[in-house]
């Protein structure tokens, strides 16, 4: 039976067209960090991240203009807050910044003299959602130095104390409003296309990058991931560039993928770890890896983005632009059943690592009790947060003995 589809003004509506963005160079860069213990001492991160600045686009720039340079996740502060499960609200106080602050002035007079967009993570404040609380936070600053856009991750590992939309879900929404946009948000540009940010574990979940691409991204930034998912195939990018690869394939736009470098725990540390693995890359909206170094250690990615090419891609193809025709309402009952409690964090502070591992472990009882997942037939330890020895008292006030050497300069 032959279906009769009206067109109405199809063709006025495809008329609309935006002016042509140029193709253009991104850069992404995996910088060797050296973890904080106060705001001040981003400053050693800054230096090395400016360094890299002026020689990726020494480098990389006679090949076209750069309009992108993305840094990776803790390029700016590392991750003492993970790692020594320092409470949230010290954490909050003293070691992370403000948007726009000192730290994305420092950058945007690099975006300004290279005439570039600088794309960044740091753990931030946002004192107009809530005081005392730190967000894991995505951030655009543009060729004119200033901050233009910002978006909070959403999803955490099993070691990460950042707040999320979601842990202060009512007054989020009271602030934003309920839309994908509040969550997801997507800077529409006129020169580089439209951005989309995501951070590390955000990218673990199809719907992050899916809910950017129904809100118009065409270039996302998901930058940095750990051992062992970086690094669980040969020869390289493990789990994480299956997703990078898979998100840009079903959702036909470029994936943008630094990896942070190694990592000094404190200035007292002898030797870097490598606890990100390298494997930075970025993806094609085919899905295609179009950049890609194994190392970590003061390196870059860069390829062309071709926005012109993949808005034409999107609106000439009746196959593999996949999200033109999305049967949605067969999804739509499947996340009315919360799975992570909401609101955790709206009335009292965020739990340290031990009393967070429960809720973990709680909503796996949830997805078991549902029928969804099944039980192994041996019941055998799991995962769990090994402490460090103590004294009973103040452990982290302890631990910032490492950083004497900068606190003598």
């Amino acid at each position: 039976m032959m279906v009769a589809v009206r067109l109405g003004d199809y063709s006025s509506r495809m008329s609309k067209r935006p002016q042509y963005v140029p193709p253009y160079l991104a850069v992404g860069l995996s910088t060797i960090v050296t973890g904080i213990a106060e705001r001040k001492h981003i400053r050693h991160n800054l230096e090395t991240i400016e360094e890299a600045i002026h020689a990726s686009v020494s480098i990389c720039g006679i090949n076209a203009p750069i309009r992108i340079v993305c840094l990776a996740e803790g390029a700016l502060t590392g991750f003492t807050d993970e790692i020594f499960d320092v409470p949230h609200v010290t954490a909050a106080r003293e070691l992370f910044i403000d948007l726009p602050g000192e730290e994305t002035e420092a950058l945007g007079k690099l975006a300004r003299h290279y005439d570039t967009y600088i794309i960044g993570q740091c753990k931030a404040r946002w004192p107009d959602v809530m005081e005392d609380r730190f967000f894991n936070t995505l951030f655009v600053i543009d060729r004119k130095g200033e901050v233009v856009h910002r978006a909070a991750k959403n999803h955490l590992w099993c070691r990460e104390r950042s707040c999320t939309p979601h842990d202060v879900y009512d007054r989020w929404v009271e602030r934003f409003g309920d839309g994908i946009e509040a969550f997801y948000p997507v800077l529409r540009t006129d020169d580089i296309g439209n951005i989309g940010t995501i951070c590390c574990s955000d990218g673990e979940y199809p719907e992050a990058v899916r809910a950017l691409a129904f809100a118009g991204a065409e270039v996302v930034y998901r930058p940095s991931e750990a051992m062992p998912m970086t690094g669980s195939s040969y020869p390289g990018g493990g789990s994480w560039m299956v997703q990078n690869r898979a998100h840009a394939e079903f959702n036909s736009l470029y994936m943008l993928c630094p990896n942070c470098g190694p990592v000094y725990l404190s200035p007292s540390s002898r030797h870097p770890i490598d606890i990100a693995g390298g494997n930075a890359h970025i993806v094609d909206y085919r899905g295609n890896v179009v950049s890609y170094s194994a190392s970590g250690a003061n390196t870059m990615v860069a390829s062309i983005i071709d926005i012109e090419a993949l808005r034409q891609f999107r609106a000439m193809n009746l196959n593999s632009n996949w999200l033109k025709d999305l049967r949605t309402e067969l999804f739509a009952k499947m996340y009315e059943q919360p799975i992570h409690p909401r609101n955790l964090w709206l009335d009292r502070e965020p739990e340290r690592h031990m009393i967070v591992d429960e809720i973990y472990r709680d909503n796996i009882r949830k997805l078991v009790e549902r029928g969804t997942w099944t039980l192994p037939a041996h019941a055998v330890p799991g995962a769990r947060y090994t402490p460090p020895p103590s004294d009973g008292n103040d452990d982290w006030a302890a631990a910032k003995a490492m950083w004497a050497p900068w606190d003598e300069e």
